[in-house]
């Protein structure tokens, strides 16, 4: 080894000059630039108890990290120890230094790290967790038509709207499915510090499962304790993942916002049983809890009472007007559309149990060209979430109202026609749809219906009589279409794979997990585990090639618990038992592998599109994924510039 100073204190050094390593979440990019921005973190410890309830801690001072510092040392290898005393000098090294830079930066303003050009050659300030992120090229101005997905899209909801639909659902699964009416009186509510989104429920044991991008399950949870390593490892055939065919047959994915709400009340179901000795079969369970949240959707109750009142439910959107005016005044068509399961009484559309007259349309989504509203949400449901967002000049923006769409029967179909409802009665009309006029309301229709009645060509069509739906310019099949929504599989796998449409993820995890990931406690643990695994890579160079022996063994086994214990910290520090919606213990999650695939950009918010002209090109980040592009030829090499720091790897 050469240099002055200790190889892995050197390691720790250029971590800090370097501005740290990669940001733990994937894929978004380097966030460790403002290392420590403020002294203090949330965490939320768990508590398992019945009443399923978490203390918050705030702590503002440094956590002992002594026990996690201290490495074990090798019984006979000086080298290998001369290695070990390094790094824990260096961890050492590394904490001080994270825990002074705080110091300074509490005391200084916050800088706005993305900067964008407007179009009238001007500066603008991007906010934290406010950019948009690119994960192929993407140019807006070659975008004609915009889709807006409505729940968790264009409106965002409170809390409440999830403890709501829990208790609704719990009070269900008692009243129909005739479960213990104790659950009702035990203390059992929603938690929003338990789930996250992109997990899976296995319907076999009822475990909630963090897959990785492997499908491997890196965590489960049974009810409100988490399963041990060996446990998983014998339900899962030693290698913790299920064939493609038990995958279909056994996992349910939660990977909505609204699955938050499903996923608690499966676990605390399995817990109730558990605590009190009942036994039970968990596929039962499991499809009993499914169908008890189907069964809230579907009753339209929660739509009804979330309408009753906007402003407990519905976050407001400052900027959502100002992004859907933007992109009208660009010459963009919009569309709107809606998910909501909705009961249909034949001629008549009504939210299921609806006495009320002015609900009879009025399962309705708009498709939109900026201009045209699709949803299969209820007309009024999403007038009164758009009233409280926008005003009620919202339906402005849109020309085209179509209700009860149907989906995905609207996306896959191709020869439903459209049918006009009469507004007064709900009652649908029998004339012939040849053309979606403003100020009426439709229902039914399908994609292929959609562009004839509205005139909607491909711009590389040059067919006369406009008969080319199945041909390669058809309307549909175009990158110049992008569809902006929170759900992967529900409303950006398809549009991705079906119609190669540009697809954008509202993922409000992004603006959080990055304000957390700035925290000092995080960074330390982050810098940690990175100069933890160098250690690992030279303390076996110092062992050579031959075999290893019990104890060279021993203390790479300790070495790896320790490595083990910081994730466990990273996984407290966000304040939840599975982590990252991005990461599945230390490698891509499921849910961030989809996000890269299908998804071209992604956001926090609807809003970030504000600080982007209408025109803007999104450049993606360099898509290093193999351990050789990202490190180099040796692997066993730290991203460190050698020439300074006189590393001899």
């Amino acid at each position: 080894m050469k240099g002055s100073r200790p190889l892995l204190l050197q390691l720790a050094i250029a971590l800090l000059d370097n501005g740290g390593i990669h940001s733990f979440v994937f894929p978004i990019a380097n966030t460790n630039s403002r290392a420590g921005r403020k002294s203090s973190v949330n965490i939320k410890s768990i508590n398992n108890n019945n009443n399923n309830h978490r203390d918050i801690e705030t702590i503002n001072s440094a956590i002992d990290y002594s026990s996690m510092t201290t490495l074990p040392r090798h019984p006979q290898n000086d080298d290998a120890n001369d290695i070990l005393a390094q790094t824990e000098r260096a961890l050492r090294s590394m904490q001080e230094n994270v825990l002074f830079s705080a110091s300074v930066d509490d005391a200084e303003t916050n800088e706005a790290e993305f900067v964008r050009e407007d179009d009238n050659g001007g500066r603008g300030e991007v906010e934290e967790g406010e950019s948009v992120y690119a994960n192929s090229y993407v140019d807006l101005g070659k975008v004609d038509t915009v889709g807006f997905d409505f729940d968790y899209t264009l409106v965002t909801y409170r809390k409440e709207l999830l403890r709501l639909i829990y208790d609704m659902s719990l009070k269900r699964l008692v009243e129909e499915k005739e479960y213990p009416r104790e659950m009702l009186t035990s203390g059992l509510r929603f938690d929003p510090f338990f789930s996250i989104r992109g997990l899976a429920v296995d319907r076999e044991n009822g475990w909630i499962c963090h897959l990785a991008y492997t499908h491997k399950v890196a965590v489960a949870w049974e009810g409100r304790h988490r399963v041990p390593r060996a446990k998983l490892m014998d339900e899962y055939s030693g290698k913790r993942a299920l064939s493609p065919t038990e995958r279909k047959k056994r996992l349910k994915p939660l990977n909505d916002l609204f699955s938050m709400a499903e996923c608690c009340l499966m676990a605390d179901t399995v817990q109730f049983f558990l605590d009190r000795d009942i036994p039970f079969c968990p596929r039962s369970a499991v499809n009993d809890v499914l169908g008890s949240i189907t069964g809230t959707h579907i009753s339209g109750e929660f739509h009804k009472k979330v309408a009753q009142e906007p402003a407990k439910y519905f976050e407001g959107k400052p900027y959502l007007k100002a992004v859907l005016d933007l992109m009208k005044e660009s010459g963009k068509r919009l569309i709107f559309v809606g998910k909501y399961i909705y009961h249909n009484t034949g001629a008549t559309i009504f939210p299921k149990n609806s006495s009320c007259p002015s609900f009879s349309l009025l399962n309705h989504c708009c498709v939109s060209f900026l201009q045209y509203y699709i949803s299969n949400s209820p007309f009024w449901y999403c007038d009164a979430g758009m009233n409280h967002v926008i005003g009620p000049e919202w339906r402005d923006q849109w020309d085209v109202v179509i209700t009860s769409a149907g989906k995905p029967s609207f996306y896959t179909e191709d020869n439903r026609p459209f049918r006009e409802v009469d507004i007064g009665t709900g009652k649908l009309k029998f004339k012939q749809v040849l053309k979606l006029d403003k100020g009426r309301v439709y229902t039914s229709g399908c994609l292929k219906e959609l562009t004839k009645c509205i005139d909607w060509k491909h711009p590389l069509s040059f067919s006369p009589d406009g008969d080319d739906y199945d041909d390669i310019y058809s309307p549909l099949t175009t990158p110049n279409i992008m569809y902006v929504g929170d759900s992967l599989f529900a409303d950006l796998v398809d549009a991705k794979r079906e119609f190669g449409w540009t697809t954008a993820a509202v993922t409000p995890e992004i603006g959080w997990e990055i304000k957390l990931q700035r925290k000092k406690e995080f960074i330390i643990a982050d810098r940690a585990i990175e100069i933890l695994l160098n250690s690992l890579r030279l303390y076996q160079r110092s062992l050579g090639t031959g075999i290893r022996s019990k104890e060279d063994l021993g203390v790479m086994d300790k070495m790896e618990r320790i490595v083990s214990r910081w994730r466990d910290e990273q996984t407290r520090l966000l304040g939840n038992p599975f982590g990252s919606v991005f990461r599945a213990r230390y490698t891509p999650s499921l849910f961030a592998h989809s996000l890269r695939r299908y998804c071209d950009l992604y956001m926090s918010n609807v809003g970030s599109f504000r600080h982007y002209s209408p025109q803007h090109r999104f450049y993606p980040e360099s898509p290093k994924l193999l351990s050789h592009e990202i490190r180099g030829s040796n692997p066993e090499c730290s991203e460190i510039d050698d020439s300074i720091f006189d590393i001899n790897c």
